[in-house]
């Protein structure tokens, strides 16, 4: 398949938007070109001039990416967390000072609404999740209090920084930490905020979740200290590459958390914990993981660079014709070229001529997962039927 041609990718557009993020300060960053109008990131840098720099920047050394678009929201109250583990996927009762996680809200039919990281901190639950998606969440979240003592609050005063790459050790003195936190582990920073140690999109991934007014100067302070600044190319690109779903763009109306890979522990950076107890959506999960088969897998496409037009996220995948999958998100890679991610039908082979839109396309087959190990409930089946 053909290398790409150098060209600038847009970022992803998202139909039916329906909050609008103020232009962040960090626009008026000398070389800093604002998302697509219209798409999820226009209101932050897509880039600063070098997006295949910015993104080595990101894996070799250390890149700071503006992501303050982020919702933010907090709860309080002294049953935050037993109140959100009978609300939500992930097994959060137990979460101590300092830890995070990453959770799910389901519909009753076990489709993802939403996909959201938390944390506990100070006696405060923390959550960021998508622009759009954050005002429905909040509702559902102050919806379901009844007589629970938990307060959910939109925090707009707050907004998020990333951090990525082996450099951020570093960058421990700008930022005022004796030491960089574990995975899912956060350290208060001085001034108000915290940094949060993230699984993706790079293995050395760090969120800084801080009141707004401090975003220039924090940024001004780690960009001297070494960190290059990077746009949400840069992030976009390496999310894709680890395969990681971004909600809204990768998922649509039907996805399922199997499909998604969402389904885990906090141990295992998944967001649906198998093993808690009853909460929406959970019969249609433990139903698939126990005796059935998620009908799509999330996976990692090559696109054929070489085309004159690029495929845009919701466009069919084919094969030979027959849609057999729905495309995620699009962008340039600096190693890999243009590459996507697609929920593809289960029973697709790796090796099928798929077409993404306009453009070939072929599956990673480092990123088909393995589905063929027995399932719990099936075994318990046979063992009752003398099998």
């Amino acid at each position: 398949m053909a290398r790409f041609a150098h060209r600038r990718a847009d970022p992803p557009k998202v139909e039916k938007v329906s909050v609008v993020v103020a232009p962040s300060p960090l626009l008026n960053v000398s070389g800093a070109v604002a998302g697509a109008a219209g798409s999820p990131d226009a209101a932050v840098a897509w880039h600063y001039g070098d997006p295949f720099g910015e993104q080595r920047a990101a894996v070799d050394r250390a890149a700071i990416v503006d992501r303050s678009h982020r919702f933010v929201l907090r709860i309080t109250g002294a049953e935050r967390l037993t109140w959100l583990h009978t609300i939500t996927s992930q097994h959060v009762a137990a979460l101590g000072d300092g830890q995070s996680a990453e959770n799910l809200d389901l519909d009753l039919n076990g489709r993802v609404q939403h996909h959201f990281v938390l944390t506990e901190l100070d006696g405060t639950v923390w959550i960021d999740t998508e622009a759009e998606r954050g005002p429905d969440l909040l509702a559902f979240l102050q919806k379901m209090v009844f007589w629970a003592d938990a307060k959910p609050v939109e925090a707009a005063d707050h907004a998020v920084l990333s951090l990525l790459g082996p450099g951020v050790a570093g960058l421990t003195e700008a930022l005022g930490v004796p030491a960089l936190p574990g995975m899912y582990e956060a350290a208060p920073l001085p001034g108000g905020g915290f940094l949060r140690r993230m699984p993706w999109p790079t293995a050395d991934s760090f969120d800084l979740i801080i009141p707004r007014d401090r975003l220039t100067d924090l940024w001004t302070r780690l960009t001297a200290a070494g960190a290059t600044p990077a746009g949400m190319w840069a992030f976009e690109a390496l999310r894709v590459a680890a395969v990681r779903p971004r909600i809204g763009l990768d998922t649509d109306e039907r996805t399922i958390p199997h499909e998604a890979r969402w389904i885990g522990g906090v141990p295992e950076h998944g967001a649906v914990h198998l093993d808690k107890g009853c909460y929406r959506g959970q019969e249609t999960v433990a139903r698939v993981h126990n005796l059935g088969k998620p009908p799509r897998h999330l996976l990692l496409l090559h696109l054929d660079g070489s085309a004159d037009e690029r495929p845009v996220v919701g466009d069919d995948v084919t094969a030979g014709g027959r849609t057999v999958g729905r495309l995620g998100t699009v962008v340039d890679h600096y190693e890999l070229g243009p590459i996507a991610l697609a929920l593809v039908k289960r029973a697709v082979p790796a090796d099928t001529a798929l077409a993404a839109g306009p453009v070939a396309a072929s599956i990673d087959p480092d990123s088909m997962p393995s589905d063929d190990e027995p399932q719990a409930g099936r075994l318990a089946v046979d063992r009752l039927r003398g099998r």
